[in-house]
């Protein structure tokens, strides 16, 4: 029994802790490749990964300078709030959540809306930012996407949504719903105007938005390798009791059935915007 009492107790060696001198925020991982990247040369490489295309999430307003002309974007209605309809409370009352996401992302709700050029032509935007709660919609993203709507319905120029969104904003329950109704109405009047409308669905792209006006485009376009669909592929396979085809739900597969119409990388996304819009409004 002797060696048993010499190891219940072991004297555990001083560790020397390596201090490392380099700033955070200089490196990132590649969430696909796992290559290590500095983060100056992955920025100007407009968030995507030089070595496999992997395509980070970026802000709405980095989003835009992307897709538009240099300083042409005007935005509309910048101060829209939720005024938390429900008084709801999870883990935190909403109203805290709201303060949190407004003063982490800079913006006032999850969409950001207005009017810009792209190679001097006018278009109505609406583009989602997945760092305000997860993209989620609610009130004040209907609004928005249906201001932008609107706004191409009266100046008769095309209308661009980019959706980056986990779905419905369930703190705003049956409110949020009604947007996915309010949005298509919106996006019917286009129609019925014969305004050309452009969906472009980031990753992710799910739940009630992806249900609306996200899938109702004249021309529906993806990054590549988003995420696209309604429920996520776990609940699917856990509901219908099957496992799923390789990259079900990623715009590749999309494409192929059907569901999109043009996968475009993000270099290319403001050259290619700017043909469908010269070929819609002739």
């Amino acid at each position: 029994m002797g060696w048993f009492h010499q190891v219940k107790n072991p004297k555990l060696k001083n560790v020397k802790k390596i201090v490392s001198n380099t700033p955070v925020g200089l490196w990132k991982k590649c969430n696909q490749c796992g290559e290590i990247l500095q983060a100056d040369k992955l920025e100007e490489n407009l968030s995507v990964c030089p070595l496999c295309d992997y395509h980070y999430r970026i802000s709405a307003y980095e989003r835009i300078a992307v897709m538009t002309d240099d300083n042409s974007f005007e935005e509309v209605s910048p101060d829209l709030i939720s005024n938390n309809p429900l008084n709801f409370q999870d883990k935190m009352p909403y109203v805290q959540r709201l303060r949190s996401a407004i003063k982490t992302t800079g913006i006032k709700d999850t969409t950001v809306c207005g009017t810009a050029t792209i190679d001097g032509r006018a278009v109505a935007l609406a583009v989602m930012d997945f760092r305000f709660m997860g993209g989620s919609m609610g009130v004040v993203t209907g609004e928005k996407v249906a201001i932008a709507m609107d706004i191409g319905l009266e100046k008769k120029i095309p209308v661009i949504v980019v959706s980056c969104s986990g779905g419905a904003r369930m703190q705003e329950g049956i409110l949020s719903l009604m947007q996915m109704a309010k949005t298509s109405a919106s996006r019917s009047r286009l129609k019925s105007a014969g305004v050309p409308y452009i969906s472009i669905l980031s990753d992710p792209t799910t739940g009630g938005v992806a249900a609306s006006f996200a899938m109702l485009g004249d021309l529906n376009i993806s990054e590549p390798r988003a995420l696209i669909g309604f429920a996520g592929p776990r609940v699917i396979e856990q509901s219908i009791r099957q496992t799923l085809p390789a990259g079900f739900q990623r715009s590749e597969f999309l494409k192929d059935h059907g569901f999109i119409d043009r996968i475009i990388h993000r270099k290319d996304m403001k050259r290619e915007l700017s043909f469908f819009v010269k070929m819609f409004t002739p």
